[in-house]
């Protein structure tokens, strides 16, 4: 990896499935790839909802940030890939929920085709290092 590139990994989160990294530092800013509902512990899909899915999600992509040093506060942007956007609304709720009362970071939300594992959400995002 470039000098200038640092890589993120934390067993908090699934491991990379493919020739990526969990994030990468990079400029001042963490790059999160795209998180799904995988339990880190077993590699299995958690939630039967895309409600329940976003939860474990966001607690994926915190322990991604919080091995990067930074947290759901410092995030910048976010892209959220939806299965369908009939989900939208809870999907909406539980990453609310997740970041709590006051942040509200930039976002896009599309809805795809298909998502790895046959999962309901993924998402990614772009958080500044404090």
């Amino acid at each position: 990896m470039p000098k200038n590139i640092q890589q993120v990994k934390t067993d908090a989160a699934p491991a990379a499935i493919g020739p990526y990294s969990q994030a990468v530092i990079a400029g001042g800013f963490v790059f999160c790839s795209g998180q799904i509902a995988l339990d880190p512990a077993t590699g299995q899909v958690v939630g039967a909802t895309a409600g329940e899915q976003t939860v474990r999600v966001m607690t994926n992509l915190m322990a991604v940030l919080s091995a990067a040093g930074c947290g759901f506060a410092d995030v910048v942007k976010t892209t959220i890939y939806l299965k369908s956007m009939a989900d939208f609304a809870a999907v909406n709720d539980a990453y609310a929920a997740s970041l709590g009362d006051h942040h509200r970071p930039a976002r896009a939300t599309i809805e795809a085709a298909r998502l790895p594992k046959d999962v309901l959400v993924e998402i990614d995002c772009i958080a500044r290092v404090p």
